[in-house]
């Protein structure tokens, strides 16, 4: 019956750092423990920590790509774009109607779906988060939102309620947070629930719920590249996981908290104003600064509190984790990538079966992990690392271990292989062009 089938909500921030929520050790500009997320925090010990988990991309949209369809992302030529670009029309960059996603396949199940916050898979026409799934939607279609005026990085409206362009004054992040919460409490336990809340935050501009006045001077000025601060970004943080609360008390009084599985994670590592520690690299890198994000998992039926993970995870394995969950089986004609990670909830000795991959078209970057090891190669140069032993990816052991460095590079071959490759035409954004990747020591 639906009333013993679980609910599901998948909250996902923007560019956030491994270490910005106080679970994860955030600390403030002062070098002191930071209190930034009292209620992520208080999630964590109410059910699990996953210390490995690794976003699918070490930029947005393709992570989505690789959440809303449980796959790999490079089996579409939309997440060949890094990120995707504003393409207004384009009939080719976004995510096909045809493609079952993971709200699809739930909603043809009986549950009811919504998107509230950020699709970024491809435009209208042609594309949209009703188009592939999601019976109900809120936000905006850009890879990014300003928080009060509600337009995209051009400066065009994007703020929509379905396929209706609205205007709403308010604080962003506080819009989302709260219509996730009035979602929660509009069911009436007939049917189960997925609600993914995708969040702007905290992705620039870099304002908070006080900054109005500077969002004005920004959209006069052009993008936000300049501004921002430490404070600012760990309050715009705050701001979030105050919404997040807001969305768990919803839970509660609908009495819905015990058996609703509750998954939150970034869609790439942090930018600038970010805590990577004790990682190197940011945002468009594949050192784990760029892939590895926080993660937290609560279900009071399923994970019992003050869970720790140490396996690694992708982003793509909570789609067939959640369609296991539910008992709906995936369209046979669209395997999955992703692996059902519901082991890890009683056996915290469990490994997640197969290698973990990346691609970049970005300085030629490729990765793989496997276990401890890590391959990873940036501008033609290969290199080796004991993430146990060296998690800051400074001792490059390819001459060391050259065995090993021939194996898991051979098995990267194999793995993209069996992939499209990436389009010469692919766009890939560098974002910082005075910056260089920090390589390790050969």
């Amino acid at each position: 019956m639906s009333s013993n089938r679980p609910n599901f909500i998948f909250i996902l921030a923007d560019d956030l750092g491994y270490a910005d929520l106080g679970c994860f050790g955030a600390r403030d500009a002062a070098n002191r423990p930071a209190d930034v997320s009292p209620n992520l925090d208080r999630m964590a010990a109410q059910g699990a920590r996953f210390t490995r988990s690794y976003a699918n991309s070490a930029v947005c949209s393709p992570t989505r790509f690789a959440l809303i369809t449980g796959r790999w992302q490079y089996r579409l030529r939309g997440a060949a774009e890094e990120p995707l670009a504003r393409a207004h029309g384009d009939k080719v960059l976004g995510l096909p109607p045809e493609h079952p996603t993971l709200p699809s396949l739930l909603g043809a199940a009986g549950f009811s779906t919504a998107l509230v916050g950020k699709w970024h898979l491809g435009y209208p026409p042609h594309f949209g988060p009703r188009k592939s799934g999601y019976q109900s939607f809120y936000g905006f279609h850009a890879g990014g939102n300003d928080y009060f005026a509600h337009t995209d990085p051009r400066g065009d409206p994007d703020f929509w309620a379905d396929e209706t362009p609205i205007e709403q004054r308010g604080y962003l992040t506080d819009l989302l947070s709260c219509s996730a919460a009035d979602f929660i409490e509009r069911q009436d336990g007939s049917k189960p629930f997925f609600l993914s809340l995708h969040y702007s935050a905290p992705h620039w501009p870099w304002l908070t719920r006080d900054d109005e006045a500077e969002s004005a001077q920004t959209r006069s000025n052009g993008p936000h590249l300049d501004g921002g601060s430490i404070a600012t970004y760990q309050r715009m943080i705050h701001h979030m996981d105050e919404g997040i609360g807001w969305v768990l008390d919803a839970l509660e009084r609908r009495g819905l908290a015990d058996n609703t599985l509750v998954v939150f994670t970034s869609d790439n590592g942090g930018e600038r104003f970010s805590n990577n520690w004790p990682f190197v690299g940011q945002k468009m890198d594949l050192l784990e600064g760029g892939i590895r994000v926080p993660l937290i998992a609560r279900w009071p039926a399923r994970i019992g509190p003050g869970t720790d993970s140490h396996c690694p995870n992708l982003t793509m394995d909570w789609a067939a984790t959640m369609l296991a969950a539910a008992g709906v089986s995936p369209d046979p004609n669209y395997p999955l990538d992703g692996v059902d990670l519901a082991p890890l909830f009683g056996d915290a000795a469990w490994q997640r079966p197969g290698d973990l991959c990346w691609r970049m078209k970005h300085r030629g970057q490729r990765a793989l992990i496997r276990g401890r090891w890590k391959y990873l190669r940036v501008d033609d140069i290969d290199f080796l690392f004991d993430l146990e032993a060296d998690e800051r990816e400074r001792a490059n052991l390819v001459h060391r271990e050259s065995a090993r460095m021939q194996e898991l590079r051979s098995a990267w071959e194999q793995w993209d292989a069996t992939l499209p490759p990436i389009p010469e035409e692919a766009r890939a954004h560098k974002l910082f062009t005075h910056r260089e990747m920090p390589h390790a020591s050969a």
